[in-house]
């Protein structure tokens, strides 16, 4: 009796241990799909301010990337990364901006310890950015995905890049961030 009931109860164990370990479906939006168009509450080193993706292409490409949550251990990696690397998207005209389902009072601390001043962070409480972007968790739809995006000033996505992992989306942003620049450079 004990062997019948240990095998399903073992096949059902690894059945849910493969689906944790199963790579996460990555974000439908591809290279060469309209942006879409939104206006969120962010903080740049704790002040806040309506942050519009409209009025940041006029001034060149965005860098927009997901995170789960702010504070967490990966998230914190990708925040000190995207920091470090500020100066070098401003050489291509890049900006950057992280969006997570996070309150805004968080994301104000989070913007000083994490982001170090140097990069606005968005709450998306209502996960609405994140569903339009379809950038959310598999499993937990209201929170975020990480996914990264390198939009065109055009509106237009240039690059995608989905991997729970944190470290290489900066190094993915930037080439792609440099890969467009040299592609648009002026005569």
């Amino acid at each position: 009796m004990k062997r019948k009931l240990v095998t399903p109860l073992l096949a059902a164990f690894c059945s849910i241990g493969m689906l944790l370990h199963a790579p996460l479906a990555s974000a439908t939006l591809k290279p060469g799909d309209t942006a879409p168009d939104f206006t969120a509450q962010a903080s740049l080193g704790g002040k806040t301010y309506n942050w519009s993706l409209a009025q940041e292409l006029k001034k060149g490409p965005v860098v927009l990337y997901f995170y789960p949550a702010a504070f967490t251990k990966g998230c914190t990696i990708e925040a000190h990364q995207f920091a470090e690397a500020t100066g070098e998207y401003s050489k291509y005209g890049a900006t950057v901006l992280g969006v997570s389902h996070d309150k805004l009072e968080t994301l104000s601390k989070f913007s000083v310890s994490e982001c170090r001043s140097k990069f606005p962070v968005a709450a998306d409480p209502d996960s609405k950015v994140i569903k339009a972007y379809d950038a959310a968790m598999p499993l937990h739809a209201s929170m975020a995905n990480r996914v990264s995006y390198v939009i065109a000033p055009d509106g237009k996505i240039v690059y995608e890049y989905s991997s729970l992992a944190p470290e290489q989306h900066v190094a993915n942003t930037l080439r792609a961030v440099k890969a467009w620049a040299e592609a648009h450079k002026q005569p």
